[in-house]
């Protein structure tokens, strides 16, 4: 089941999805908060230098090396990675099926500054945009939910390819985390009572996740795929106004080799599967049981040794290029 299957998977994506639409809301909010309009064609341009070169060398390894892939079978076909669409009718047991959540965050980076260029010429628009999202997303899992009956409940591969991957039922977090920016762009008041109250928000939100992994918990229900999105990112939105509160120590904590690995992280979360694979081939081949210690230390050293180097290869060098050309822009 996918509280039991995918625990750790699913409060990851969730705790990024917030931490996304919380940046890169704020990040489209701030010019507008300014009176000035969205600079569409820069933003779109560091998205793109930022996520593509890398993605589109790990999307050449899985197409022209399938030997090296984790499953046999790709996730999707090519063209639907290429337009960032292969979460849609995506299933689990296929090989770089992890990209999905990269699909919804392009598909988020497209629609929401038009949505915002939308709101900023309607202004009411900013408090009924969200009530859809969200309202509409508690109907629509509970329609898909009811269309997809299983033993016990709902069926797991209908919740995979209509629930869990795609962008429609998977808004919950990024609307959380630009809910957020805006609070902390236009009602400076508001938020300046949030993080007074940020003490007693991290014991709600992690009630809130706990409750969200509970429901999940035995057989798919139809009250679990409604509820257990929009608790969990409650939760971890309740956790972000704790981690950015100066009222609470975890702002002021410094954590070492932190910085290092969040420059790293968007390369070890494109290859760390195929690093995976290899290491249980190696494994297998030399009798190593892969729940010993070596196992689990040679994975983790090879996963970040690797990550590092697509760092190091690929992303870095374009990073260094956008800005350079972003100093041009402003020249």
């Amino acid at each position: 089941m996918p509280g039991r299957v995918d625990r750790f998977g699913w409060i990851g994506v969730d705790l990024f999805f917030v931490l996304s639409g919380y940046l890169i809301g704020g990040q489209l909010l701030a010019p507008l908060a300014r009176e000035r309009p969205i600079e569409l064609g820069r933003f779109f341009v560091r998205r793109i230098f930022r996520i593509m070169p890398a993605y589109f060398v790990t999307l050449a390894v899985y197409f022209l090396l399938p030997s090296w892939r984790e499953y046999p079978d790709m996730a999707q076909p090519l063209w639907k990675f290429l337009l960032s669409i292969q979460n849609i009718a995506l299933h689990g047991g296929t090989a770089f099926s992890h990209a999905w959540s990269l699909a919804i965050e392009d598909q988020f980076y497209l629609a929401l500054p038009l949505i915002l260029i939308l709101i900023s010429c309607w202004p009411r628009a900013g408090i009924i945009i969200p009530c859809i999202i969200f309202i509409g997303g508690l109907v629509l899992r509970a329609f898909l939910a009811w269309q997809n009956p299983g033993n016990g409940g709902v069926s797991f591969r209908g919740f995979q390819s209509w629930i869990y991957y795609p962008t429609w039922t998977r808004l919950d977090p990024l609307v959380f985390g630009v809910v957020l920016a805006a609070i902390e762009k236009f009602r400076p008041s508001w938020w300046r009572r949030l993080m007074d109250g940020a003490l007693w928000l991290w014991l709600p939100g992690l009630a809130a996740i706990v409750y969200g992994l509970y429901i999940g918990e035995g057989d798919l229900t139809v009250a679990s795929c409604i509820w257990q999105f929009p608790l969990i990112a409650f939760g971890m939105a309740a956790l972000l106004v704790c981690a950015v509160s100066p009222r609470l120590p975890f702002r002021r904590i410094e954590i070492p080799g932190a910085a290092f690995l969040a420059s790293i992280a968007y390369s070890v979360y494109l290859s760390h599967k195929l690093v995976i694979h290899a290491v249980t081939q190696f494994c297998s081949s030399h009798r190593i049981v892969l729940t010993s210690v070596p196992a689990f230390v040679l994975v983790e050293v090879l996963i970040y040794t690797v990550g590092l180097i697509l760092f190091l290869s690929i992303e870095r060098p374009f990073l260094r290029l956008r800005h350079r050309i972003a100093g041009r822009s402003l020249a």
